[in-house]
C-alpha cells in the first residue's frame, strides 16, 4: 500500500515564473507609464497651459503687456460680436477653408495617385513636389508678390497675349486679395499631401489594383472607387492636418503679402488674433477671438473626422 504525500510546495498557490504571460505583461505596462511620464508633463505645461491662458485672458480687460490688468467678464465677447471686422475675418475665413482645403486634399490626392503608379521618374517627381515645403514662407510671399504685382509676371503675360484689359492689381483689389492668399495656400501644402498620399497609396496591395483592371475598371474608377475607400480613415488625417495648417497657418501669408486689407477684405480669424494682440494692443480682444477661433477648428476637427470615419 503506497501512501501519497504533498508537501508545502506543491499544494501552494503557482505564482506567475518570469515566462508566464502575465509577469510579462504587467513590468511592461509599468515601464510603459513611466516612459510617457515625461511627454504628458510636457503636454500638461507646454499645451494644456496655453489652452487654459486663452480662456483667462479672454475674460480680462488687457490692454498692453506693461498695463494693468481688470476683469472683464463677457464685456470682451460682446465687443468682439458687435465688431464687422470679426464678422468680415469669420466669413473670410469661411471661404478659405471651403476652397483651399477641398481643392487642396482632391489634387493632392490625385497627383499623389499618379506618382504612386511610378511613372517614369517618379524619384524625381517626388522631390519636385517638396520644392514649395522647403522654401521659407517670406520666400513664398516674395515669389507671389513678384508675380501679382501690377508690374509682375501675371499681368506681364495678359499684356503679352492681348488680355491686358484683365490685369489687375491683385493683392491691393478688395476682389481678389483672398483669392489670392488662398491660392498661395494651395501652392504651398498641394506638393507635400500629395507626396503623404502617395507614401500611403504605395503601401496598398498592388493585387488590388490589378484586379480593378482586369475587371474593366479604369485609373479613375481604381482611383475613386478602389484606393479612396481602402485609404479613407488616412485621407480624413490629412484633411485634419490641412484644415488646422489653413484655420491657424493663415495669418503669416496675411501678414507678408496684404495685411489684412485693402480694409478687412483679406482678413482672417488668425491674423486678427495677431493684429489685436501685438498692434493694437488688446490682448482681451485678442484671446475672445483666438477662443472661437479654438471652437471652429475643434468643431471642424470632429466633422472631418465623422465624414472620413470607415463605416465597416
Amino acid at each position: 500500500m503506497t501512501t501519497m504525500t504533498s508537501t508545502a510546495g506543491e499544494t501552494a498557490v503557482r505564482r506567475p515564473t518570469p515566462s508566464s504571460p502575465d509577469a510579462a505583461r504587467r513590468p511592461r505596462r509599468q515601464g510603459g507609464t513611466i516612459l510617457a511620464l515625461p511627454a504628458l508633463v510636457w503636454y500638461l505645461v507646454f499645451m494644456v497651459g496655453p489652452l487654459v491662458a486663452i480662456f483667462v485672458v479672454a475674460a480680462l480687460r488687457w490692454p498692453g503687456m506693461l498695463q494693468p490688468v481688470s476683469f472683464a467678464g463677457f464685456d470682451n465677447v460682446r465687443t468682439v460680436l458687435d465688431d464687422p471686422v470679426f464678422w468680415d475675418a469669420v466669413s473670410n475665413t469661411a471661404i478659405q477653408l471651403v476652397v483651399a482645403v477641398p481643392v487642396m486634399v482632391v489634387c493632392a490626392y490625385m497627383l499623389g495617385y499618379y506618382v504612386a503608379q511610378k511613372p517614369p521618374g517618379h524619384k524625381v517627381i517626388r522631390y519636385l513636389l517638396f520644392i514649395p515645403g522647403l522654401i521659407s514662407t517670406p520666400a513664398k510671399a516674395m515669389v507671389f508678390y513678384a508675380a501679382l504685382s501690377p508690374d509682375g509676371l501675371v499681368n506681364g503675360g495678359l499684356k503679352a497675349v492681348g488680355l491686358g484689359s484683365l490685369a489687375d492689381a491683385w493683392l491691393a483689389s478688395p476682389s481678389t486679395a483672398l483669392a489670392c492668399l488662398i491660392a498661395l495656400d494651395i501652392w504651398a501644402g498641394i506638393g507635400f499631401t500629395a507626396v503623404l498620399f502617395a507614401a500611403r497609396l504605395g503601401s496598398v496591395p498592388e493585387e488590388i489594383g490589378e484586379a480593378a483592371q482586369l475587371d474593366g475598371a479604369g485609373h479613375w474608377r481604381t482611383m475613386w472607387r478602389i484606393h479612396f475607400p481602402v485609404i479613407r480613415d488616412y485621407v480624413g488625417v490629412v484633411t485634419m492636418l490641412q484644415f488646422l495648417w489653413t484655420l491657424f497657418g493663415s495669418a503669416q501669408h496675411v501678414l507678408l503679402l496684404t495685411q489684412g486689407g485693402p480694409g478687412s477684405s483679406s482678413t482672417t480669424l488668425s491674423f486678427l488674433v495677431y493684429q489685436k494682440a501685438f498692434i493694437a494692443a488688446d490682448l482681451g480682444y485678442s484671446q475672445t477671438v483666438g477662443v472661437f477661433l479654438f471652437l471652429t477648428g475643434l468643431v471642424g476637427l470632429l466633422a472631418i473626422r465623422r465624414a472620413f470615419r470607415q463605416n465597416h
